[in-house]
């Protein structure tokens, strides 16, 4: 059993997951569309991640604003999160992101990663971070939901 960490962006979803123990989130993959509106395939895609992972629950970070307000990135994500939901059958819990991409490109950075080659990993790294960070913030939610 292992938990999703979903980052959603205008052409890409950046995947992480979590170990079986849900003590670690790794970054998994970026899905790439042509068009925002084109979310079938990426629909589809996440479908086979859940299956080959067997995960229980979707956390997808909410890019809200710095002052707390939900703008239009913000709704979104919160629309993805209900096709989401839909399609899947799992809970899917909103998490907050805000400088996950920038925590992200540090990270690369760190790593020594050239800044013209970010883009084909920030994704899957921010999603990792929206991951963790959930995942050390909400323990006992993660246990009551996946008992449940």
């Amino acid at each position: 059993m292992t938990i999703m960490g979903l980052d959603y962006g205008a052409k890409t979803v950046g995947v992480a997951i979590s170990d079986p123990l849900l003590m670690t989130a790794q970054p998994r993959e970026t899905i790439w569309r042509t068009r925002e509106g084109m979310i079938r395939k990426t629909l589809s895609r996440i479908e086979e991640l859940i299956e080959e992972h067997d995960v229980r629950l979707i956390v997808l970070g909410l890019p809200v604003n710095m002052d707390e307000s939900v703008g239009e990135r913000a709704e979104a994500a919160l629309e993805f999160g209900r096709k989401l939901e839909r399609r899947t059958s799992l809970p899917v819990v909103m998490s907050d992101e805000r400088l996950t991409t920038v925590a992200a490109d540090e990270m690369l950075d760190e790593m020594g990663i050239r800044a013209g080659d970010h883009k084909q990993y920030v994704d899957q790294i921010a999603a990792s971070v929206i991951l963790q960070e959930y995942m050390e913030n909400h323990r006992e939610e993660i246990k009551d939901l996946l008992q449940s």
